[in-house]
């Protein structure tokens, strides 16, 4: 029997470990084909898929009865096929042993990161199908994980985000007074690991003692029909101590850490995984006072170099050390003004200007004006000081 025949049939993934990717690279591996005994094969064939899929279901009810409403969606990512074994209309006859049959896939340029949520994924596999005279198709499939990379020294990522709030605070009809929150991050992109700080200033002008509270937010968003469906979860919190009535409290830079968080995701249709600081401020007998920043979670990090939050001084030692490695130590001469400016454009630039020329000067910039200067010539080079020390002393009257 065929089943009997066939000892194991698997596909294996090699090069990257843990079957890690990134969009843009080579998924290369071997379908292996273990026979106890001589077989005869149609086909072999070996496919490579990518696809984010939405679900989610939702009841309603119709008089005495529940009608339930299904909500999904697909969008394909990667679809690649090879033929290791051809059928061309003879078989294939495959001896006993172990037999492998390697494939190569080119991964497109862009694509999403793999994610598993609540409502919906992003899975991208390896499947390979075994075709037998008189049998059913035997399927092997190995699964592999996309990372899209997410470079957070970029302009956008790099830029600080702030914001402020206030609310007036009531309990039933009385007004306990005004809280406010300023709060304000360094940059907009982080990767796992780091430490955000977060620079916050909470007045509290109410009767009662509030709390401030700051936490990072995952939210997922899948969408299918026209229909959008959100799980929002806390990922990361801190909490600040009690700010008294009429009281102020600074925060300078308290750390909040991001966890290990998969990044996020926003060039997908159908699945959005996005992230945000809310700071808050919790107020005892109403609702709470929240002020949200935007956070992008990315898979490259902070370079040494282009951190905005390093020191002006260390960026000027930097500075000071490439000049002292560009500069000779006997300095040359500079070049005749005459090598760079021709007689005739000297002239043009160092004679007077017409009283022709001042049409519409006073209507243009004053810089536009003082260009007319901006190459007079500079003063002779000599390597003997024309003024030595001695030629400036003063001379005695009666000498």
């Amino acid at each position: 029997m065929q089943f009997h025949k066939l000892r194991s049939f698997s596909v294996e993934l090699e090069g990257s470990p843990g079957g890690l990717y990134r969009s843009g690279e080579a998924v290369s591996g071997q379908v292996v084909v273990e026979l106890a005994r001589q077989m005869k094969v149609r086909a072999l064939e070996v496919c490579a898929r990518g696809v984010a899929t939405v679900h989610w279901l939702e009841s309603r009810s119709v008089g005495m009865n529940t009608v339930y409403s299904d909500y999904t969606s697909f969008e394909s990512y990667l679809r690649r096929r090879l033929h290791l074994i051809r059928d061309n209309g003879a078989l294939t006859v495959l001896q006993a042993g172990k037999h492998e049959f390697p494939f190569s896939f080119q991964l497109p340029e862009t694509l999403v990161t793999s994610f598993e949520g609540k409502h919906g994924s992003v899975r991208y596999w390896v499947k390979a199908k075994l075709h037998r005279p008189w049998a059913t198709v035997k399927k092997a499939k190995k699964d592999f994980t996309v990372i899209e990379p997410i470079d957070i020294n970029t302009p956008a990522l790099l830029a600080p985000q702030a914001g402020t709030k206030e609310k007036n605070a009531r309990a039933w009809y009385c007004s306990l007074g005004q809280v406010s929150v300023t709060a304000k991050i360094e940059r907009k992109g982080y990767t796992p690991g780091e430490v955000i700080p977060i620079f916050a200033e909470i007045d509290n002008a109410t009767s009662r003692a509030v709390v401030p509270k700051a936490a990072i937010i995952q939210t997922q968003t899948f969408i299918a029909r026209g229909t959008m469906k959100q799980k929002k979860t806390v990922v990361a919190s801190i909490a600040g101590d009690s700010v008294g009535a009429g009281k102020r409290e600074s925060w300078h830079g308290r750390a909040l850490k991001v966890p290990p968080l998969g990044p996020s995701i926003t060039q997908c249709r159908i699945i959005r995984v996005e992230y945000t600081l809310k700071v808050c401020v919790d107020i005892p007998g109403t609702s709470k006072l929240l002020l949200e920043l935007p956070l992008v979670i990315g898979t490259i990090p902070l370079h040494p170099f282009g951190s905005r939050t390093s020191s002006v001084s260390s960026q000027y030692s930097v500075n000071l050390e490439w000049l002292r490695l560009t500069i000779p130590e006997q300095p040359e001469p500079p070049p005749e003004y005459s090598a760079i400016v021709s007689d005739d454009d000297s002239e043009h630039r160092l004679s007077p200007p017409l009283h022709s020329d001042f049409n519409g000067l006073l209507e243009s910039p004053f810089y536009a004006y003082i260009q007319e200067f901006r190459n007079r010539p500079p003063p002779l080079y000599s390597v003997v000081d024309p003024n030595p020390v001695d030629s400036m002393r003063p001379r005695c009257m009666t000498c």
